[in-house]
């Protein structure tokens, strides 16, 4: 069964998406660290047990031998939510249900952070980047557990895709979280909505 990890926010530049979140949420992200494996960089923001990254090249950082996770390479415009993460206990069963080219699973650290994570081969996951990336926490480390809780909570995560069908049959089974809908779309592209105290923020 997958659990909702994270969502992940993209950005041609760190300190630009950060500040555009920032200024949506009324909230102040946290520092996140570098993916050397990746060549990426992110900010946090604690959604509770879950939370919220901002993800961006980064400049200083290698490329990769393939294409970057959350199809990073590819990414053009404003900072926006195109990722969502969900953890398994088990990534190689997870996978092996999951569709094809959700990914071959790296293993992956940072600090006292250990993870498994599943990343495609060319950058994008199935279903237009629709599928959730899928992450194995190792031990009993997580980002959310560290960050400073400022009441920011995921209320509902909206994938609009033109494969809504196959996208839901997909998911079947292997998920239940009812934040999560499946809309009938020309175009792919995912909606987040963050209660604030401001109220609710899309992203």
């Amino acid at each position: 069964m997958l659990v909702f990890d994270h969502i992940a926010v993209a950005a041609t530049d760190l300190a630009a998406g950060a500040a555009a979140v920032e200024a949506g949420l009324g909230l102040a992200l946290q520092p996140g660290g570098q993916h050397p494996h990746m060549g990426t960089h992110n900010r946090l923001m604690s959604l509770g047990a879950e939370y919220l990254e901002v993800i961006a090249i980064d400049p200083e950082g290698t490329a990769p031998a393939q294409p970057r996770w959350f199809d990073l390479d590819r990414f053009a415009g404003p900072p926006r939510a195109t990722t969502w993460i969900c953890r398994c206990a088990d990534l190689e069963a997870a996978l092996a249900l999951a569709p094809p080219g959700t990914g071959r699973p790296w293993d992956l650290a940072r600090a006292d952070l250990r993870w498994r994570m599943a990343v495609p081969v060319d950058g994008r996951l199935p279903f237009d980047g629709l599928f959730p990336a899928l992450i194995e926490w190792q031990g009993t480390a997580h980002p959310a557990a560290r960050l400073t809780d400022l009441g920011a909570r995921l209320v509902g995560l909206t994938l609009f895709s033109p494969q809504a069908d196959g996208l839901r049959a997909a998911l079947a089974g292997l998920m239940d979280d009812p934040r999560i809908a499946i809309v009938p779309s020309p175009a792919p592209r995912m909606e987040a909505r963050i209660a604030t105290a401001k109220g609710e923020v899309v992203l």
